[in-house]
């Protein structure tokens, strides 16, 4: 069977339609039954499109014998992707047509000549993406909105720079007042963000129909969107290596900030300026500078998650869980050194109603029930609890359970077998 492969990344005026392509392919085929596969809007610098991945198993089960395309660069615009495709279908003697430009593919010429034409569309693609990266950062160097979601606090209002029509945020009065609550609570050295999303939904505050999260009230935090940024503001930006644009206006304790990441630094999530484009907004700022950088300080002092580590509050952790939400529970000590186990969701955000556990109490409770397992299967681990150290301990309940859930009065443990 012969299949037609179509595709278009975008839905322009000035780009050929999936049907016009699929119309010119039929033609090409002569009246030959098809099979069309069609990916709208998937680009061609890779082959992760589902119906390219459909036609290349049906390639290779012997269902389509021709494949016909409008065009080279619409199955590929990737050397080694089309150098791989191409020795499938050597392999499997499929033929391979283009309906715009011929090619004999049994000769050495046509095959150069087919490999050319694809490395021009490799290159258009790297072209495009270029000019495409260049009109970004000079538009963005301009304070041009440059699209992406409206940040929590703000509402997207049509703006006038210079003399292009583009976007400016507005200060919404009501999420503002939530912003500057959270600058302030955190701005209190014992005020985790736990505290900030327990008492956002205390008060039945949400974020825009869902609720609060420890990771927004971060990026929140360190958002230069919100800081009426003045020069004590422009001097940390500089600190950190950022490139600045210090337009006209910029800079004078009323605006926000644009921050724009790039290269390597796109995954610092706001711990750095380094390597970023900041450039004044047109909008408003809602924080004061010296809370936002309070906060700022208090913040990327902060480990956002402890770093994964050797357990040594307990043999249990990492295979305990609360059997309310499924979530882990974590060691815990007081003040008198005992060890309570208590569920992650209720410290993270208060949503378990799970009660804390002694460690103690659980973990002979566990040992009790390892023992009876093993009783008449592993009878050599009877009794040995007590005599091996805490990575025995560990290794042994890795080896007999796969995961223990425990609440007040009950623990129930999946066995591995």
């Amino acid at each position: 069977m012969t299949a037609i492969y179509a595709r278009q990344s975008v839905d322009r005026a000035d780009s050929i339609s999936i049907e016009q392509q699929t119309e010119l392919c039929r033609y090409e085929a002569r009246g030959e039954p098809c099979r069309v596969y069609a990916d709208r809007g998937y680009s061609g610098k890779n082959t992760n499109r589902p119906q390219f991945v459909q036609m290349m198993n049906d390639v290779r089960s012997g269902v389509i014998d021709t494949v016909i395309v409008y065009r080279l660069d619409r199955i590929s615009r990737s050397i080694l992707d089309f150098s791989n495709m191409m020795s499938v279908f050597g392999e499997l003697g499929v033929k391979f047509v283009s309906a715009t430009e011929k090619f004999d593919t049994s000769s050495p010429i046509g095959n150069a000549m087919l490999n050319i034409c694809i490395v021009f569309a490799q290159l258009e693609r790297e072209t495009i993406q270029k000019r495409v990266a260049d009109a970004y950062y000079s538009r963005s160097r301009k304070g041009f909105f440059m699209g992406g979601p409206v940040p929590y606090g703000y509402r997207r209002v049509p703006a006038l720079i210079g003399e292009v029509h583009t976007s400016a945020y507005e200060t919404v009065e009501e999420e503002a007042k939530t912003v500057r609550m959270i600058y302030e609570m955190y701005s209190q050295y014992e005020v985790s963000y736990g505290d900030i999303v327990r008492k956002l939904d205390e008060l039945g505050i949400q974020r825009r129909g869902s609720f609060w999260e420890r990771s927004r009230i971060r990026e929140l935090i360190l958002n230069p969107l919100y800081v009426k940024a003045d020069n004590t503001v422009l001097d940390l930006f500089k600190a950190e290596g950022a490139e600045v644009v210090e337009n006209e206006g910029g800079f004078n304790g009323r605006s926000g900030c644009y921050c724009y990441r790039t290269g390597v630094d796109r995954k610092s999530k706001g711990t750095s300026f380094s390597g970023c484009l900041i450039v004044p907004a047109p909008g408003t700022g809602i924080v004061e500078p010296e809370m936002w950088l309070r906060c700022r300080e208090k913040c990327i002092s902060c480990k956002n998650a402890s770093p994964v580590r050797k357990a040594k509050n307990s043999w249990l952790c990492g295979k305990i869980k609360c059997i309310h939400c499924n979530s882990a529970l974590v060691v815990k000590r007081g003040s008198s050194g005992k060890r309570y186990l208590m569920c992650n969701e209720r410290l993270r955000k208060g949503k378990c109603k799970a009660e804390t556990l002694y460690a103690d109490n659980v973990e002979r409770a566990v040992h009790y029930a390892m023992e009876r397992k093993a009783a008449g299967v592993f009878s050599e681990l009877v009794g040995i609890m007590d005599k091996i150290s805490f990575d025995e301990k560990r290794r042994l309940t890795d080896t007999l359970a796969e995961t223990i859930y425990a609440c007040k009065g009950r623990i129930v443990i999946k066995w591995r077998a």
